[in-house]
């Protein structure tokens, strides 16, 4: 209920991730009426229920007034459905914070994690195609300590995500040399080295943000504050980029024929910088898996998020994800199973 375009658009990306995988069963949570109506129009009662939820967390509320007096809300309903295991994962368009807050209020978080961490994909030249950062906002403020479980819970999402066994780690700094950066991120550097037999990852040291779309790692550590301005600065730049091309592009009648040409080509490139489509970050580190959508996601930017949130329930996630950060736990508990994740146990 609470995504910039209201519910409507939801319930297209609910139809278009039951087209694509008829298997999935929803849990809508909002005014009864309002979605029965969304939901008969698009002939979606057989794959969905409705919970009805009487108020709406807005994009202004304070996460402290939700969590203090959003018990009837949509976004409380959904949460408390993974938390009551009616679900297996939440996926929102709503307010960040109160998303965050409410999660770790019902959710929990793991034994061992000091700050949830959201994690989002990044197009990258690597064998996936695209590398795991994070955190991208849930706290601004991480320190060392934080940024190893980060590398360690990005890790396990990379691999379970993006089926990369053994996955590539740096830490996002203003330079590669040991001697750069601030204190916690030059102790960090230790711990992630330290912890690689451990963790199950290969440490590549530090890297700049000219490195984030290269093939130099395949998970990107840094704080939320880092973390979200990269990630409103690169989807800033691919709009530009689109506009620009596409200006270039109708600028003059050979421009046009060119284009034509060029067109499935083009198109590929589209898809490929289009956010929709990597749409949905994770938070890591609670005792339930939640997908945070974009607010402002159209039809095709939900069903993205739901299709990763399908996929990373169908592979067991969230139960490898904690075995992870368990001090205790042994390598290899983590990988992931099942069709949906295409690999084999480890």
């Amino acid at each position: 209920m609470g995504g910039d375009h209201g519910p409507s658009v939801v319930v297209d990306g609910v139809a278009r991730a039951s087209k694509k995988s008829p298997e999935l069963r929803f849990l809508l949570n909002g005014p009864e009426a309002e979605l029965k109506s969304l939901v008969d129009a698009r002939g979606l009662g057989k794959v969905v229920t409705i919970r009805h939820a009487s108020d709406v967390v807005r994009m202004e509320d304070k996460p402290s007034q939700v969590m203090r007096n959003g018990k009837d809300s949509s976004m409380w309903a959904s949460v408390d459905a993974v938390r009551e295991k009616s679900a297996q994962v939440a996926v929102s368009c709503g307010n960040t914070g109160a998303l965050m807050a409410l999660s770790m209020l019902r959710l929990r978080k793991l034994p061992g994690v000091n700050r949830p961490a959201i994690a989002s994909f990044w197009p990258s030249q690597n064998s996936a195609g695209w590398c795991v950062m994070l955190d991208m906002g849930a706290d601004i403020k991480a320190d060392a300590p934080d940024l190893l479980t980060y590398a360690l819970m990005g890790s396990s999402y990379c691999r379970n995500a993006l089926n990369i066994e053994r996955p590539r780690v740096g830490l996002l700094n203003v330079g590669t040399e040991e001697h750069k950066g601030r204190a916690e991120l030059k102790e960090a550097y230790g711990l992630c080295r330290d912890a690689q037999a451990r963790g199950d990852f290969e440490f590549v040291g530090f890297v700049e943000g000219s490195d984030l779309s290269s093939n130099k790692a395949d998970v990107i550590v840094t704080d939320g504050f880092t973390g979200n301005i990269a990630l409103k600065t690169g989807e800033g730049t691919a709009k530009l980029a689109g506009r620009l091309l596409k200006e270039a592009l109708t600028s003059s009648v050979l421009s046009k024929l060119g284009a034509m040409l060029a067109m499935k080509s083009l198109k590929r490139l589209s898809e490929k910088i289009d956010p929709r489509r990597a749409n949905g970050g994770v938070f890591l580190g609670l005792n339930g898996t939640v997908v945070k959508s974009h607010g402002s996601a159209d039809a095709l930017g939900v069903a993205a998020a739901i299709d990763l949130a399908a996929r990373l329930a169908a592979s067991g996630f969230a139960e490898r994800l904690a075995a992870r950060v368990a001090s205790d736990m042994p390598i290899g508990q983590d990988a992931a199973q099942g069709d949906a994740a295409n690999s084999k146990n480890e």
